[in-house]
Order: structure tokens, then C-alpha cells, then sequence
């Protein structure tokens, strides 16, 4: 009995959620699954940027691309980082003939916010062959809000490093952050051992601790933090479900471990053309977006430890 008023008070919960947050059709129709099965492998295109709802065009470059991969049975993740600066040939659309520049302008040249999301998947498409089973696109800035009324999440400094963008000095060490200092530690990329690739495995480390924090904490009996969570979240987030009602994924989802979350980067190098510095795949990824359309991540990395962190 307690099993059964549980699964209907996470339903009532996620429905909730589901009238807050908007539901668009972010994904291309060349990029889009035909017909979703929650309880089969699932991937999803989650597209993060400060400024998604800004007019100005200098704005609308998306700062995180990340492919969620689940396989059946919803035990694993696999947060798949794309780099933003990836030479890619980007599709033909409205004002734009198409060719070939980073990917992440693929988002600026499409319009920003859900048509500039539409063509960033178009292009993932195009470079993986992976068909999506939804998308998500996230306002940082929002998410800012989110952080703060989790209480702050636990995220580990590796390097110590000064940021370009608030003059910060991140030491060494494990320590709680607050929203505002979260996303200026995973937006900074120089001064970095590993520049864009270790801010990719600092954005896979956020988006697990605000997973880990969001089930410790007690929202769903404190009605008012509950309601400016859902508040936030709604202002922060567009969803593409496929047409699977968000409540059912959930549930389907609702047995992921965050310690069973894999992340992933994309196998490639740096390369300059014509003074422009660019990332250039691999061997077409070595296999990666082969693993991923035939569901075989967990094989794929256990062949390939190191592109693979445990986050």
C-alpha cells in the first residue's frame, strides 16, 4: 500500500512539474525517433546556454551539448559531452545556405532558443546518425535559482584556476557552491590542463551533483520550497518528450542510480585551419556514435577506459 501511494505521489509531483515547465518541438524531424519506448535504450540532446532567451545575435551560441544516453532497463547513464568548438557541416535553413563551421554555432545560425536548437540536432544527426528520443533546453541562468534552492551542491576542484569571467580563484578540494559559483566553475576553460575537455567533465560532475542533491533534500514536504522550485524550473526549461507524457518518464527513470552515471568525451583532437582553432573527430569518433545507435555505450567503454569517467 505504501509502494502504491508513493507511485501516485511521484505521478501527482511530475505532473505538476509537466504543467510548469513549456513543451516545444525541439528537435528536427530528420534528428527525431519514430515512436519513443521509455522502457528501451533512450537518448536525449540536452542543450545548456546563459542566453537562450536573449534578441542579440552575439548571444546565441549554446555553451554545453551533451547526448544523454540510458540503456534498457534504465541502470546506467551515459552523458555523452560534444565539444563546442567540433568542426561539423551544418544543414541548410532559413538565412543560412549551410557549411562547415563549429557546432555550436549551429544553434546561433539557426536563431537561438527552439529553432536554433531544431538545427543544432539536425547537425548532431547528420555528424552521429543518432535519432533522439526527446530534448532539453536549459537557461543557466535559471538554473542559477535552482542550485540555490537545492542549498548549494558538492563539486570537487581538481586544478587551481583564476576565472576569466569573475575574477574567482577555484582551489583545490571538495566544497559546497552556491548557484552562481557552480556555473562559473563549470563555464571556464582556461587555464585548465585540459581546456574544454575538463570544462565538459566539470559540467557532467554538475549535472550529477544537482541530481544527488535534489534527492536528499526534502522538497516534496515543504510546500512553499517546492512551489519556487517548480517555478524555477519552469522558467528555466523547454522540453521535447517525443510525445511520452513527462510523468511516464519519471517513472521509468526513477530507479537511475547518480552513481551509475558515466561521463563521456567525444574522441578528438585540436586542430587549426586558416588560424582558426577548431576540434576534429577521430576516426569519426572511433566507434562511439556507432555504440550509441546500436545501445552497446557500456561495451564501448569498457573498450575504450579512457574517454570514460565515473563521475
Amino acid at each position: 500500500m505504501l509502494a502504491g501511494l508513493a507511485a501516485i505521489g511521484l505521478r501527482t509531483l511530475t505532473e505538476r512539474y509537466g504543467r510548469a515547465v513549456v513543451q516545444e518541438q525541439l528537435l528536427d524531424p530528420t534528428a527525431r525517433r519514430d515512436g519513443t519506448d521509455p522502457d528501451g535504450p533512450l537518448n536525449y540532446l540536452i542543450v545548456g546556454t546563459d542566453r537562450w532567451r536573449s534578441g542579440s545575435t552575439a548571444d546565441r551560441r549554446s555553451d554545453t551539448i551533451l547526448i544523454v544516453h540510458v540503456p534498457a532497463g534504465g541502470r546506467a547513464a551515459y552523458l555523452v559531452s560534444i565539444p563546442r568548438d567540433l568542426l561539423v557541416a551544418i544543414p541548410a535553413t532559413a538565412g543560412y545556405d549551410g557549411g562547415q563551421d563549429k557546432i555550436n554555432a549551429a544553434y546561433e545560425r539557426g536563431g537561438g532558443g527552439q529553432p536554433g536548437t531544431r538545427l543544432l540536432s539536425a547537425t548532431l544527426a547528420r555528424l552521429t546518425g543518432i535519432q533522439f528520443d526527446g530534448a532539453a533546453l536549459i537557461d543557466f541562468s535559471g538554473f542559477r535559482e535552482i542550485i540555490d534552492l537545492l542549498g548549494g551542491v558538492r563539486m570537487c576542484v581538481d586544478t587551481e584556476f583564476r576565472s576569466i569571467h569573475t575574477d574567482r580563484v577555484f582551489t583545490p578540494g571538495c566544497q559546497q557552491m552556491d548557484g552562481g559559483t557552480a556555473l562559473d566553475f563549470v563555464r571556464q576553460r582556461y587555464d585548465l590542463p585540459n581546456g574544454d575537455y575538463d570544462r565538459q567533465t566539470h559540467q557532467q560532475q554538475l549535472l550529477r551533483a544537482v541530481l544527488e542533491r535534489a534527492g536528499e533534500t526534502s522538497l516534496r514536504t515543504n510546500p512553499v520550497q517546492l512551489d519556487r522550485m517548480i517555478r524555477a524550473v519552469g522558467a528555466s526549461l523547454i522540453v521535447d518528450t517525443n510525445g511520452v507524457p513527462l510523468e511516464e518518464l519519471v517513472v521509468a527513470l526513477r530507479d537511475l542510480p547518480t552513481d551509475a552515471l558515466r561521463g563521456v568525451q567525444v574522441p578528438s583532437r585540436p586542430q587549426t585551419i586558416g588560424q582558426v582553432s577548431y576540434v576534429v573527430l577521430e576516426n569519426g569518433g572511433s566507434g562511439l556514435f556507432e555504440a550509441v545507435r546500436g545501445t552497446q555505450v557500456p561495451e564501448w567503454a569498457q573498450a575504450h577506459p579512457r574517454w570514460v569517467t565515473r563521475l
